[in-house]
Order: structure tokens, then C-alpha cells, then sequence
């Protein structure tokens, strides 16, 4: 489990490709202080990691994980969010999340407004369902507030802290995003089908 929270920008710096696809990710973590077998979530996505060095963590990425998510497009020097798994007793300053991608959206406006962004994304048509006005959204690992819906678009505001500490500075039209919906969202609208 994890906060949605980012706590390091890892930058990819090896890809290999096998049965599955293997990465490296460079790190600000003590990987001393890393198990092997630790979840890491790496843009989002809940990661078991492989093998360790001083400053950085192997992970073996399944071709569903590639499927679902935007790992395919992974290339070398991409940096990406990273969170430590969440331990008993660790403040939960964004919300639940799972690190398990339901979908990739796509960035379709960038619009600046005073010191923060606006940022509006298209979910997958059968996602939009789950997203709702100041509900929560991961996006690329990132715990983040819905501030509007129409249909299949949302919008999100990024603060300059957010933009400074996350990847999000560097969001540009186009980009495929790792969306996990709110798991509250998605128990909701199960008891409403079912009851």
C-alpha cells in the first residue's frame, strides 16, 4: 500500500528486454534500507524489487504490467515518481493506493493559472465512471484531487511544490499517464450495480 505521496525522482538508467522487461532505476534512497522482494511504486505501478547497488534497484516488469500501463514507453534518462511501500505507523498524507494501474489516460490541455497548472486529462471510457469532483485520482503515483469531470475528461491543479518535487513539471500534451482510480470510488459503484 502507499500514500500517493512521491518521495524520490528515479531516472530510468537500464532497460532490457527478455521474457519480461527488466529496469533499473537510479535512486535517492539509502538502498541500504531497501529488502530484496520491497514494492517500490515506480510512476504509480507497484514494483518488486530484484536486485540492489548503491544507488539504485532492478525491478522485472510482467508483459501485463507493460500492457496496462505506460512502462512500454519507458526509455532510458526518464525520470519517474517513486514512493516507498507504506509502513504501520507512517502519516497518510494523500490516500489509499494500491500501485495496481487501472488504465492510462492522456493529457489533452496544459493551461497555466497564477503559480499553479491545470492540467486536464481523458480517462478510458469505462474509468470515467469512477472519477468525480474533489474525489481522489494516482497519477503517475501522485495523490491528487479531481477538480472537475466532463464525460471522459478530468482536470487536476498543480500547486509549484507538486510541479518542484514530482514529475509533473515536465507534463506535456500527448503524454500517457498511469490512472488508479480511488478504491472507495470503485466499492461505490459496485454496492449501487449490486443493490
Amino acid at each position: 500500500m502507499f500514500t500517493g505521496i512521491v518521495t524520490d525522482i528515479g531516472t530510468i538508467a537500464q532497460l532490457e528486454k527478455t521474457g519480461d522487461l527488466r529496469a533499473r532505476l537510479k535512486t535517492g534512497y539509502d538502498t541500504a534500507g531497501i529488502d530484496m522482494g520491497a514494492s517500490i511504486a515506480s510512476d504509480g505501478v507497484c514494483l518488486t524489487v530484484i536486485a540492489l547497488g548503491d544507488d539504485w534497484y532492478d525491478v522485472q516488469i510482467s508483459a501485463e504490467t507493460v500492457s496496462k500501463t505506460n512502462v512500454g514507453a519507458w526509455t532510458l534518462g526518464k525520470r519517474v515518481n517513486l514512493e516507498r511501500a507504506l509502513k504501520v505507523g507512517d502519516e497518510l498524507g494523500g490516500h489509499i493506493v494500491s500501485g495496481h494501474v487501472d488504465g492510462v489516460a492522456e493529457v489533452v490541455s496544459i493551461l497555466d493559472e497564477g503559480d499553479s497548472t491545470r492540467v486536464q486529462l481523458r480517462a478510458p471510457a469505462e474509468l470515467s465512471k469512477f472519477i468525480a469532483p474533489k474525489g481522489s485520482v494516482a497519477l503517475n503515483g501522485t495523490s491528487l484531487t479531481v477538480n472537475e469531470v466532463q464525460g471522459d475528461i478530468f482536470g487536476i491543479n498543480f500547486i509549484p511544490h507538486t510541479k518542484d518535487v514530482t514529475t509533473w513539471g515536465d507534463v506535456a500534451l500527448g503524454d500517457a499517464v498511469n490512472l488508479e482510480i480511488d478504491t472507495l470510488a470503485r466499492y461505490v459503484a459496485r454496492l449501487a450495480e449490486v443493490g
